[in-house]
């Protein structure tokens, strides 16, 4: 395919992490005044920016699927369980097995959260994530509760997104500030005048 024929949805546009909703932010500080655009929150878009968009109904379909989806879990993890008291393994193993969903939901829930406050530092990401990976899949339970109580209070990652997105939106008015009172710039007038 062609550069003409690439779609607008198509993987170029996606390499970004910031897919385009098709929507016009003009007097948003969006693309409009030429400004930085919020990143997408998974299942929010960019409804958090403003709370439009269906963003309560959509904070509360996110806390109920994760709580659901935390339940179902635990009924499939109790099925795993009486299969190994079927097998008659011990009490020992038994003990050992909720220990370990247990610990591991805890490291998940933690990492889920923490995700949720502030990004990882760019050196950490690489070995550390693949070894968490098996870490996470385990605990999945406990991902699913983070993402649950983070829905009752905000978008999950709001609070980070809304300071990125600050940041970067007052980065934008100081160097359009800076452009705009540039003394260069103001020099060739003044002497037209003349």
């Amino acid at each position: 395919m062609s550069d003409e024929q690439t779609p607008s949805g198509g993987p170029e546009s996606s390499d970004t992490g910031r897919g385009d909703t098709g929507r016009s932010d003009t007097g948003r500080g969006g693309p409009g005044r030429g400004g930085p655009e919020p990143e997408e929150i998974r299942f929010f878009g960019t409804t958090w920016v403003h709370h439009d968009g269906g963003y309560g109904l959509r904070r509360a379909g996110a806390a109920a699927g994760s709580l659901a989806l935390a339940a179902a879990g635990a009924v499939v993890l109790r099925f795993a369980f009486q299969g190994l008291e079927i097998a008659a393994v011990g009490p020992f193993v038994g003990i050992l097995v909720v220990a370990g969903f247990a610990v591991c939901s805890a490291l998940a829930f933690r990492r889920t959260w923490d995700g949720f406050v502030r990004r990882p530092a760019p050196g950490a990401r690489g070995g550390a994530d693949t070894s968490s990976q098996g870490l996470m899949l385990i605990g999945f339970i406990g991902s699913l509760l983070a993402y649950f109580c983070r829905s009752l209070v905000e978008a999950p990652g709001e609070k980070l997104y809304r300071a990125e997105y600050a940041a970067a939106r007052e980065r934008h008015e100081r160097r359009r500030g800076a452009r705009t009172g540039n003394p260069a710039a103001k020099e060739p007038r003044a002497n037209k005048r003349r």
